[in-house]
């Protein structure tokens, strides 16, 4: 990369998060409080909201690295489409994305990160974690408010949030119309044909360190296998950060919100 180039992309990069940083706002810290559990959430509304009409919900799940108490680094990473001008004006939806508590994780996949990339063992049928069980009642709780389109809930994550993503659908598959999984992974046994009536739109890298392709690829030949309205990309020589691509693709809120 020449020094040219370099200063274009540390400019390109300072404007993105500067504007950004404006519409965090646009963002409410709120928390979601279910018997003895907590859960803090940031929640978008659509722009000018109106309680009488019904909105797509999107179920927005991050990465491990935002385990804790504050998920806005997960904002800048994945929500900056969202709040686009344009897209809050044709695509309104109502956003919820969730913080996982600093020790636990969406998803109750084994991990064995002795070797290189970690492998992980996936299965279902083990109990629920917490932190997804409960944006899971969080869901529901914002959608028994009223204003969610019931037949427009989706959901999309990255890495950690990948790998909740599929189990999410794996679990709650009649809550959700469609999925966007990045770098992800998920229990090819535990899905059936209840499973494939979700869509699903997979991304990751194929130069994935973090966690294998294979995982997605898994997934991607199941859900074929079962029929569903599934598709793949990947993307030759990228690794764990396939979501800054996944996010650029044109079509992916039109296919997330409008499509359905």
């Amino acid at each position: 990369m020449t020094r040219k180039s370099i200063s274009f992309t540390i400019l390109m990069f300072s404007f993105l998060t500067s504007s950004f940083a404006q519409d965090l706002s646009l963002f409410e810290k709120k928390m979601y409080i279910s018997g003895t559990d907590t859960l803090r959430y940031r929640l978008l509304l659509p722009e000018n909201f109106d309680k009488s009409k019904k909105y797509p919900l999107v179920l927005f799940l991050h990465g491990a690295g935002e385990r804790g108490n504050d998920n806005e680094k997960q904002l800048v990473l994945g929500m900056p489409r969202f709040v686009e001008p344009g897209n809050r004006k044709n695509l309104p939806c109502i956003v919820i994305a969730p913080q996982c508590p600093l020790i636990q994780s969406w998803h109750s996949a084994k991990t064995n990160r002795d070797v290189s990339p970690p492998v992980r063992e996936f299965d279902y049928t083990k109990p629920i974690p917490k932190p997804l069980q409960l944006a899971i009642d969080l869901t529901n709780s914002i959608i028994n408010e009223g204003s969610v389109d019931k037949s427009k809930v989706v959901i999309a994550g990255l890495s950690m949030g990948g790998m909740g993503t599929f189990e999410a659908v794996g679990r709650f598959p009649k809550l959700f119309v469609a999925a966007a999984p990045i770098c992800g992974g998920g229990d090819t046994k535990f899905y059936s044909s209840t499973q494939a009536k979700v869509d699903f739109w997979i991304f990751h890298g194929d130069a994935d360190a973090t966690v294998d392709v294979k995982y997605s690829l898994a997934m991607y030949a199941r859900l074929q296998e079962l029929k569903a309205n599934v598709k793949y990309t990947g993307y030759p020589g990228v690794g764990h950060n396939s979501w800054d691509n996944a996010f650029a693709e044109a079509d992916f809120l039109p296919w997330l919100l409008g499509k359905h």
